[in-house]
């Protein structure tokens, strides 16, 4: 058998393609590719732990209801998903995600989605305007 040197996804052990989610057609369900985004930068930074899991799984099901409400507003989810798990693992004493780790400032701090509502939601250090990545690619 050949051996690949793709990098190789952890959660599912395929090789992670090198594109990035915006060169990617979206799925069928907005909240699955919401999921997949959030999950793959949880585990970027070392916080795909059960706990946190367990949060972006709660926060999956709530925002079903909202797109149910807001059909529009299916493009929109992905950082409303990735908004509502950084706030519940800070206020759940889980710690600050994603913490910044591309500018010179030295406070810990964390990135925000930007924009906060909208579409191409992407991370952003506030503290010196770097955008970090788009949303499923720290």
């Amino acid at each position: 058998a050949l051996l690949s040197t793709a990098p190789v996804c952890q959660h599912l052990g395929v090789p992670r393609r090198r594109r990035g989610w915006h060169h990617r057609t979206m799925s069928a369900d907005p909240l699955l590719e919401a999921r997949a985004r959030v999950l793959h930068d949880l585990g970027a930074r070392g916080l795909d732990s059960v706990e946190a899991v367990d949060v972006l799984e709660d926060v999956v099901t709530e925002r079903r209801w909202w797109v149910g409400e807001w059909p529009d507003g299916a493009s929109y989810v992905a950082g409303q998903v990735a908004q509502d798990v950084q706030d519940r693992l800070l206020d759940g004493q889980i710690g600050r995600w994603p913490r910044c780790t591309v500018c010179d400032d030295t406070d810990l701090h964390e990135l925000h989605i930007e924009p906060a509502l909208g579409q191409h939601p992407r991370w952003l250090c506030d503290k010196s305007g770097i955008v970090v990545a788009a949303l499923g690619e720290l």
